[in-house]
């Protein structure tokens, strides 16, 4: 037994030895926070508590797999099996999976992935929007999705072209039996609100519950909590309201500020130790946040030193603060021998990486962009995942159409509409209709031959795909063969090497069935979950090597020796939105989030000028250098940066290698 209770300061101990009643760990960042929550439910089940009781909440498949992990590893053989660790959208999966017939729906509904979504919303935005209207589908999902977050309408008109999208598309999803992620949480808050037998089922079950990140959560997610955590309150949430950035997809910063609303008489505990960074960047953060009124207080220190000071530069053009910028990465590289890793460059819009992007190929610098297209995004992955999903829900007509002609097989895109209409006309699946002899006799002999061979194939492997016993991942190979679905990429991609990576990412899913099958059960259905959960973009966060570029929003869980942050213009960094929308303290937050990212070096820069739709911009410097200690920063004109003579060391380092090369 190694609980690693010794190794853990006051505060985090008694944060992890509290088991009972509503507690409140107020995590700075980089103090450990993950430590002490694995801490605490090992000691947990080391003081006798099941493990079925205890359930732990966070926002991303890896932060779970991570906490299980770390878990797994301070008790013995397998006594944290039944803990429950899973994200808000896993958890929800599984209280639907019991009871979502409550609602009117069938066991084996579909998870409708953004993808799925904004296939759905095309088709209906054509049958809706007029000549002279137009909607684009990834808005409407956007709306969408805003309006079932936050509880609102999606238009305050009913008769608008959005209202009547909205209400097709919840009709839709209902009729294919189908869900979109949006709806795992409200439906699940529903079934437990609106059957009591339900809520205390759970309740029993769960009587110790754990969230992290707190600050991220919104109005569903609490109202989750609430049904979930039973009258002995035995909650504990673990978040920093400093951290709190994701606002603007409705994240409430008060479900953390008003915690005591909730759960009356909590433990707080302070976290406030950091264990990542030097004192100088901590100090330079705890004098920016304190800017902001409405939090609560605490103040970041480390046992490490106070480290180098902040430079601060500002730039004539965005063109020179990159060749600056890769230029001072390339002589710490060289001259401190740094990993490419170590480095990161991080800013507050997509737009600004571009530049930076252009100088690191120059330089011929590995790099990466962290937040890349997820593997069940690439088109290969998803056209399986259909026929799976077509498999277990045959009124699945996302995927369905998705597959018709994936590979082609002679059903042409004639064949599709009528059929899609029929089943609009009909009140049936597509793929009841495609079977129905009043819609086979209006086709002709060919398009009628390729359906009934289809839906024979289908059915056979439903048929296999739907037992107990079936293997799930022999059937996709053996689909795969029967499609000649190797062919169909090599027809189908420009160069051998892209087909060769599609091929590569097919045999992983296959292998990822393999490995599932035999680590968490023979359901197909479970497996289909998984991936749709699995396309979380938050678990997206690394892949590749090299310097990291990468948003502030998504630098949050993340650490890195050297940092840059660029562009701190008024404008850009408090967003000139923020003024208008009064969320100017979320701005601060999000510059606290990207200083406390830097663990030893930190280099901030703004620029003169910037161009715009080819024009040259004259740019303000953020107003929240006013909001930083002075005493912690040293700023360095770009003119007298430019003055600088080369230094010695690295000249004389650089003509050797140079000397090196050409000799070989």
């Amino acid at each position: 037994m190694n609980l690693g209770f010794n190794g853990l300061n006051e505060p985090q101990r008694t944060a992890a030895e509290h088991n009972y009643g509503p507690l409140l760990i107020l995590a700075g960042a980089g103090t450990g926070k993950t430590r002490v929550v694995t801490t605490r439910i090992a000691g947990m089940l080391y003081n006798g508590i099941p493990a079925k009781q205890i359930l732990a909440v966070t926002f991303t498949n890896k932060a779970a797999a991570e906490m299980h992990e770390r878990v797994n590893d301070m008790v013995e053989g397998n006594m944290a099996q039944d803990v429950m660790i899973c994200t808000f959208h896993s958890l929800c999966v599984r209280i639907l999976r019991t009871c979502i017939e409550r609602l009117g729906y069938k066991k084996n509904f579909s998870i409708y992935t953004q993808g799925d979504q904004i296939a759905l919303l095309k088709q209906i935005i054509l049958r809706k929007a007029a000549k002279d209207e137009n909607m684009d589908a990834r808005m409407a999902n956007s709306l969408i999705s805003n309006a079932k977050n936050t509880g609102t309408t999606v238009s305050d008109d009913p008769n608008s072209l959005i209202s009547e999208i909205y209400t097709a598309y919840q009709q839709e999803l209902k009729t294919f039996n189908a869900v979109d992620f949006d709806d795992l949480m409200i439906l699940a808050v529903k079934v437990l609100n609106e059957h009591e037998d339900i809520r205390m089922m759970w309740q029993r079950r769960f009587r110790f519950v754990m969230v992290d990140e707190f600050q991220d959560t919104n109005n569903l997610q609490m109202q989750l909590l609430k049904l979930v955590v039973n009258q002995e309150n035995n909650i504990c949430v673990v978040g920093d309201d400093d951290q709190s950035i994701y606002g603007w997809r409705g994240a409430d910063i008060t479900n953390i500020l008003d915690f005591e609303r909730f759960y009356p008489n909590p433990q707080i505990v302070k976290l406030e130790e950091n264990y990542r960074s030097r004192n100088r960047i901590l100090r330079l953060a705890n004098s920016v946040i304190r800017h902001n009124l409405d939090r609560r207080e605490k103040t970041l220190w480390s046992s490490q030193g106070d480290g180098d000071l902040i430079r601060i530069s500002a730039m004539p053009d965005a063109e020179t603060e990159a060749e600056w910028v890769i230029g001072e990465i390339m002589e710490e590289h060289r001259m401190q021998n740094r990993q490419w890793e170590d480095f990161a460059i991080l800013f507050r819009t997509n737009t600004q990486s571009r530049v930076m992007e252009n100088q690191l190929r120059e330089n011929e610098i590995p790099y990466r962009v962290i937040g890349g297209q997820s593997f069940y995004d690439k088109r290969e992955i998803k056209d399986l995942i259909s026929y799976l999903n077509v498999l277990v829900n045959p009124d699945d007509d996302v995927s369905l159409l998705r597959i018709f002609n994936t590979p082609p097989r002679g059903i042409g895109a004639g064949t599709v509409e009528h059929a899609t209409q029929y089943s609009i006309e009909h009140n049936v699946s597509i793929f009841d209709a495609i079977q129905e002899e009043g819609f086979l006799d209006m086709c002709s002999s060919r398009a009628r031959n390729s359906l009934e061979t289809f839906t024979e194939m289908i059915h056979r492997y439903a048929d296999v795909a739907n037992t107990r016993t079936g293997n799930y991942a022999t059937l996709t190979e053996d689909l795969i063969a029967e499609i000649e679905f190797d062919e169909y990429l090599k027809r189908t991609c420009k160069k051998e090497d892209e087909a060769i990576k599609r091929r590569e990412n097919v045999q992983e899913l296959v292998d990822s069935m393999y490995d599932f099958r035999a680590k968490r059960g023979k359901n197909l259905r479970k497996f289909l979950d998984s991936c749709s959960l699995a396309s979380d973009k938050e678990d997206d966060k690394d892949g590749g090597n090299g310097v990291s570029l990468i948003t502030m929003h998504a630098s949050k869980g993340l650490e890195f020796p050297v940092c840059h942050i660029i562009g701190m213009e008024e404008g850009i960094l408090p967003h000139s939105r923020s003024v208008d929308e009064g969320t100017k303290d979320e701005e601060r937050r999000i510059l606290y989030v990207a200083i406390t990212r830097a663990k030893e070096k930190l280099t901030i820069s703004w620029c003169h000028t910037r161009k715009k739709w080819g024009d040259k911009i004259p740019c303000m410097p953020s107003s929240f250098f006013k909001e930083m200690d002075k005493v912690e920063v040293e700023e360095i004109p770009y003119e007298k940066l430019a003055e600088q003579p080369i230094d010695e060391d690295y000249a004389a380092s650089f003509f050797k290698e140079m000397k090196e090369m050409l000799s070989q």
